[in-house]
Parts: structure tokens; C-alpha cells; sequence
């Protein structure tokens, strides 16, 4: 099975596995990780907001221009940000890497 890392808030790493198909806030919210997705992955809030690893970033589908809109509202946006509900997890992203941001901004959701 793949397996993915949430860097969380303190600074620890936590590896988990991340089931084929699912998205990177359903693997966290499945392990219990600290992200919320207020509007359950239906690309209406930002508190699914995480930072991708610079490595694995350009390897992510392109943001549609609606995620891109979502995250113009995220707290502590960064040049890798994405929002978890659109990131789905598959076998090239085996190993992904994500952090969580400091705090989010539930605008919207």
C-alpha cells in the first residue's frame, strides 16, 4: 500500500498509509490527523490547506481554477500549496510529503 507523510503543526512527521483513490483529506481525516475540510471536499473552503513538498509538488495534477480561487483565501498560503480534497492519492505519489500550515481560515466553507 502507499504511504504518505503529514508534517504536523509541531514539527512531527507521521507516516500513515494512503489507500489508492482517496484524497489527501480523506487519508488524514481516515489516520486522524489534524485537518479539518469544514466543506467535506467539495471545493467550498480552504481548511484543507496543506504545503506540498517542494520534490513532490510538480509531480501534482495542475490546481483547477477553482482550487486556485479557494486557495487565494488560505491562511499562510505558500508557493506549493494545495488543498487536500484535490489531491488524490495514486501509485507516482507513493511517499508524498505534506505540512500542515500553522492555522487555517474557514472563508467560504
Amino acid at each position: 500500500m502507499p504511504k504518505m507523510t503529514f508534517i504536523e503543526r509541531n514539527g512531527v512527521a507521521r507516516v500513515v498509509d494512503a489507500p489508492l483513490g482517496l484524497s489527501v483529506l480523506e487519508i488524514a481525516h481516515k489516520h486522524g490527523v489534524d485537518i479539518e475540510g469544514a466543506c467535506e471536499g467539495s471545493l467550498a473552503c480552504s481548511t484543507c490547506h496543506v504545503v506540498v513538498d517542494g520534490t513532490w509538488y510538480g509531480k501534482l495534477a495542475d490546481a483547477t481554477e477553482d482550487e486556485e480561487d479557494m486557495l487565494d483565501l488560505a491562511f499562510d498560503l505558500q508557493e506549493t500549496s494545495r488543498l487536500g480534497c484535490q489531491i488524490i492519492m495514486t501509485d507516482a505519489l507513493d511517499g508524498l510529503v505534506v505540512k500542515l500550515p500553522a492555522g487555517t481560515r474557514n472563508a467560504g466553507g
